[in-house]
């Protein structure tokens, strides 16, 4: 088995990680200082993306887009991942669920996504309803040729940066195996809709300048003509998302833990104790070793599931493992990095203890760890009617 580059994924390698390292790196400090990233220099990022060809890399050739591949777009999400969410998602890479639009919609939604003209969020997460997405309140009533929406969404990044919203509402309910489950559908809303509110959300101690926020909708009416893709049917839509959705996750873990373990090895290099570097001690560096040998297997992970999506056989089980061991891989090799640093690790001087909170919500987001571990065991029990 050929586990390397070939020349045009080297190319994708070498062309982000020059971008990331000039055009990111040099920010990350005043983003973590202010909380946020100026409108100013927001517009300098994506501006330089689309220069680059780096934004909308995941969408189609034929439609504009960069036209990765799975793989593709993991090795890319890989070198983005290494910094700050609130820099690198400006490198925009538009949902892959509006590759759902159908009509119109690809001219008011799709296209201008592509084109870095608008950009979306996605909400799906419910004060009430995290995991389990199917007992979301939030309501679309058709009313003639509007759905009448009304409920509260949460944790909606980069709402506050964002033109119009991926909805999931809830259009009904059926019987699942003795369960009332909600039908959900999905919807394009625009974020100036009247009836829409974005309220800022709590503060997180993850990703300064990435924010997140509330939607609040009262009464919104949005054109039937909005919908995406059939009533009823937007769990499938979502399934459908949350697959690539778990990959990026598991690539910018992958990234982000290959800086943190660059930087740990030479701080154990250089840092002298007992006449020595401490990376000779033993305490050390078999920590170094446990560092290096899980980031490696994460990879390939991640790969391998990347891999078999660009051959359409990728499982649900195959994105759950590869998010699940890439975000609590990056989750240790953060803490030990700390660890080795010492008290500096803490220290806002050096951007491990920033790393460290970062690391955190990797294994929340897109899917709890807990969920993931779901999914992987139903998949091993179910061929057997277990």
């Amino acid at each position: 088995m050929d586990f390397g580059l070939d020349d045009e994924q080297r190319a994708i390698v070498d062309t982000v990680r020059t971008f990331v390292t000039r055009e990111l790196y040099p920010h990350e400090e005043e983003v973590e200082r202010t909380n946020e990233v100026s409108q100013e220099l927001a517009a300098q990022i994506r501006k330089r993306a689309i220069e680059a060809g780096l934004h909308a890399a995941n969408m189609p050739a034929e439609l504009g887009g960069g036209g990765l591949d799975a793989v593709g777009m993991t090795l890319a999400e890989r070198e983005l991942g290494k910094t700050s969410y609130a820099l690198q998602w400006l490198v925009a890479r538009p949902s892959n669920i509006l590759q759902a639009c159908e009509g119109d919609q690809r001219d008011r939604y799709l296209m201008p996504a592509i084109k870095g003209e608008r950009y979306d969020c996605l909400a799906m997460s419910e004060p009430g309803a995290g995991s389990d997405v199917r007992s979301m309140t939030t309501r679309a009533v058709r009313d003639g040729d509007d759905y009448v929406i009304d409920g509260t969404k949460h944790f909606i990044s980069h709402a506050d940066k964002s033109d119009f919203v991926i909805l999931f509402a809830s259009t009904g309910s059926d019987e699942v195996r003795g369960r009332k489950v909600n039908l959900i559908t999905g919807f394009l809303v625009d974020l100036d809709s009247p009836g829409l509110t974005v309220v800022p959300g709590p503060h997180s101690v993850s990703h300064r300048g990435y924010h997140h926020s509330e939607l609040v909708f009262e009464s919104c009416r949005v054109p039937v003509a909005n919908r995406l893709g059939e009533e009823g049917h937007g769990f499938d839509l979502m399934g459908e998302w949350l697959g690539a959705s778990r990959l990026t996750v598991a690539a910018t873990s992958v990234g982000r833990a290959r800086r943190v373990l660059d930087m740990t090895i030479r701080w154990a290099a250089d840092r002298q104790q007992f006449g020595q570097p401490i990376g000779k001690f033993q305490g050390v560096s078999f920590q170094l070793a446990d560092m290096v040998t899980e980031l490696e297997a994460a990879d390939l992970l991640t790969l391998r599931a990347a891999w078999k999506l660009d051959h359409g056989t990728m499982t649900d089980q195959d994105a759950a493992m590869a998010k699940v061991f890439a975000s609590e891989t990056l989750g240790r090799i953060t803490d030990r990095a700390l660890q080795i640093h010492g008290g500096m690790g803490l220290m806002e001087e050096l951007p491990i203890e920033r790393f460290w909170r970062d690391a955190r919500v990797e294994r929340i987001w897109d899917g709890t760890s807990e969920i993931q571990r779901h999914i992987i065991g139903r998949s091993l029990l179910r061929p057997l009617d277990a």
